[in-house]
């Protein structure tokens, strides 16, 4: 392999990994403003400043009518949280 063709592969690697590293943040970040988000969702709710989101009582009501994986993806929507947080919320629904 001549040393161009070399260059051009390191080149492509080192953006590879970069992109790799960049993405790892930007989830990291997601995670840490979502995790933000809830706490500021909760002191609001306690100091009785909740904001209604309209789309909770259509959450709410898929979860009545035995519709749990929908009210998932909607709870998801209207939130922003990861599968796991979500299924948990809508859970405690009851």
């Amino acid at each position: 392999m001549d040393t161009v063709g070399l260059l051009g592969l390191l080149f492509a690697l080192v953006v590879i990994v970069g992109v790799i590293s960049i993405e790892g943040r930007i989830s990291r970040a997601d995670k840490r403003v979502a995790r933000i988000e809830r706490k500021l969702d909760l002191i609001l709710d306690h100091l009785g400043l909740g904001e209604d989101e309209p789309r909770m009582a259509e959450v709410a009501a898929l979860r009545r009518d035995g519709k749990t994986i929908q009210a998932i993806k909607v709870y998801r929507e209207v939130t922003g949280v990861g599968l796991k947080e979500a299924k948990e919320a809508v859970e405690r629904m009851g």
